[in-house]
């Protein structure tokens, strides 16, 4: 299997459509077409020399691939765009533009597949979503490809995912998901899966010794298969110090994948200043903060 051995050090600039607005907006009359291409080009282009993996889009990962150092694995998200799910259930759309089987013709030995899970949700809506990671996950093994899976969780009760309701509920989410799509009928080789807690919470709602057992059960509930934990949107800092605490809690996590957490800041410095000062801007604060989170989870 991909990484049998040591720890997993991975990048993800695998957003899409939202992505490519902000882009846009940023950026005003200065804005390009290959805007979105070009800031991903330079992520793939710093990072990967130092990752053990990058993840890119379905939609422009083909044109990326050559940009990868020829020490990092590829990795290929096998969905049409993250920020357009299928409907209300939140069904993840796959690509028109990419089968599973293409993945080993690109040198691609890896497939990322994304979807929102909610544990409370109808029991015909979950068995629908679980028929479809089922689906995703034989034909990776059919063909011989890795299959990372990446479950996000949620509460239709609890729209406010930053409200203390929702910290409170938020490590039986992320257990009970990571419990049901540990069952070997997936074919899941990696699970990547969020920080099990609302670190804005810690100290307030939870204590740290609750967070510290919540990063445990739900560890635990995974089984056999390796952990990778996802930023999802928080900052650096906070996922630097959240990879800390699980090492603490006694979690032996395969890795990270890590996105927004360490090029969101370049977003500011492409719009204004340009490609030329992203790339700078990645080579200096981008590479120490990949180093950073090495070190944490280490």
């Amino acid at each position: 299997m991909i990484f049998s051995e040591g720890p997993v050090f991975g990048v993800a600039v695998d957003q899409g459509s939202g992505l490519e607005a902000v882009l846009r907006d940023g950026r005003g009359a200065q804005a390009q077409g290959d805007d979105l291409f070009t800031f991903k080009r330079i992520v793939v282009e710093t990072l990967s020399p130092y990752a053990s993996t990058v993840l890119v889009d379905a939609a422009l990962g083909r044109e990326l691939l050559p940009s990868y150092a020829a020490s990092c694995t590829k990795m290929l998200a096998y969905e049409a765009d993250v920020y357009h799910i299928a409907d209300e259930d939140r069904i993840t759309k796959l690509p028109e533009n990419l089968k599973v089987a293409d993945y080993s013709d690109l040198g691609v030995p890896i497939s990322k597949f994304f979807l929102y899970y909610g544990p409370n949700d109808p029991t015909e809506l979950n068995r629908r979503k679980a028929d479809l990671v089922a689906q995703v996950g034989a034909e990776c093994r059919a063909h011989g490809v890795t299959f990372l899976f990446e479950p996000i969780v949620y509460d239709r009760a609890l729209l406010d995912g930053t409200s203390a309701e929702y910290a409170l509920a938020k490590p039986e989410l992320v257990r009970a998901a990571t419990a049901r799509f540990a069952d070997p009928i997936f074919n899941i080789d990696f699970l990547k899966v969020e920080i099990p807690v609302s670190l804005a919470h810690i100290g307030t709602t939870m204590s740290q010794e609750q967070a510290k057992t919540a990063f445990a059960n739900a560890a635990e509930a995974a089984g056999d298969i390796p952990l990778l934990y996802l930023s999802a949107g928080v900052t650096f800092e906070q996922f630097r110090d959240a990879l800390k605490m699980s090492r603490d809690a006694g979690v032996s996590a395969k890795g990270f994948m890590c996105g927004r957490a360490i090029w969101s800041d370049a977003i500011g410095i492409f719009c204004a200043e340009g490609p030329v000062a992203m790339e700078r801007w990645m080579k200096a604060t981008g590479r120490d903060r990949l180093a950073q989170l090495k070190d944490a989870i280490s």
